[in-house]
């Protein structure tokens, strides 16, 4: 067994890059991030005022949506600002106990959006299956448990973490190539052996976020088995339609998360700044498109919008 000579010294600041190779374009690249952050936080606090204030959508699809438009909003605000800090005034220092705090929410948020995504799922099958027991299956109460539910599974995978990171020692170089805080990339700078952090953040993926993607994936083969045995045409079209903003979210959601992990997994040979690009990629676009999606393709949610941008005249 070999025992590993720790000089005693954990650092307990460290600080960020940003994008690393690109530190002369931080400006540059800031324009799309604070974009993105704008539309998100103004898209998605809007659709959450909508959904709370007009009793017409108190409905379980609305309700789910408000949720996920809620994380998204947690996400953003969690690492946009931070990201525009350090490409405007190079004010990448971060404490240990910030960066640990800051990845517990990443991460958390992460988890539960998984988790609203996989419930939408739900929420279409039985509207679709069972379209007379839905609102008798999915009312308020069960609604709120669900949410509960999927807050505490967040927070009791990811809590976890906390402490095997407390444990390292962080003497290897305090410089963070990203723009914001993440279990491995933290773990690394780390001089302790840190499979344990390794095998249990994979627990954690497959036990929530790959599980989730597997049961979205029996719902709508459920919910095709279902349409297709529709006997009308337009029924099997308004059936398809209703799913349809759920589906681009889950692609939005997914996608870019699971090309990111392959590209860090196999992709060695990629320079550094496009895998801090693509991460970030996965917290810009779905909170900047979910609210824009749902707000294209939900008659009733587009009528809302319109009924406060030009309201009607007396």
């Amino acid at each position: 067994m070999i025992s590993l000579n720790h000089t005693g010294i954990s650092h307990t600041v460290f600080q960020f890059l940003g994008i690393p190779g690109l530190e002369d374009q931080h400006v540059w690249i800031s324009i799309p991030f604070f974009i993105s952050y704008v539309i998100s936080l103004l898209g998605n606090s809007l659709l959450i005022c909508i959904i709370l204030t007009k009793r017409s959508l108190h409905e379980p699809m609305y309700l789910f949506l408000c949720m996920l438009a809620g994380a998204d909003v947690v996400l953003s605000t969690c690492t946009v600002p931070q990201a525009l800090a350090i490409f405007w005034f190079r004010a990448g220092e971060i404490s240990l106990g910030r960066c640990i705090t800051q990845f517990f929410i990443i991460h958390c948020t992460f988890v539960s959006e998984s988790g609203i995504l996989l419930v939408m799922a739900f929420d279409r099958y039985i509207a679709i299956c069972y379209p007379l027991r839905y609102t008798t299956i999915l009312t308020r109460a069960l609604i709120g448990k669900i949410g509960v539910t999927i807050f505490l599974r967040s927070f009791c995978m990811i809590f976890p973490i906390i402490f095997l990171l407390k444990r390292l020692t962080f003497c290897q170089n305090k410089i963070i190539p990203h723009t914001y805080c993440e279990h491995i990339g933290l773990a690394k700078h780390a001089c302790n052996d840190i499979r344990v952090n390794i095998w249990y953040g994979l627990f954690v993926i497959m036990s929530t976020v790959v599980l989730d993607v597997l049961l979205i994936f029996v719902s709508y083969v459920l919910i095709l088995h279902a349409v297709f045995h529709m006997p009308s045409r337009d029924a099997r079209h308004k059936a398809l339609n209703t799913c349809g903003s759920h589906v681009c979210i889950i692609v939005l959601f997914y996608g870019p998360a699971i090309f990111t992990t392959l590209t860090q997994r196999f992709g060695r040979h990629i320079p550094p700044h496009i895998h801090i690009l693509l991460a970030n990629v996965c917290i810009l676009v779905p909170p900047m498109m979910n609210p824009i999606i749902y707000g294209i393709k939900t008659k009733q949610i587009r009528e809302q919008v319109a009924h406060i941008f030009i309201p009607k005249q007396k």
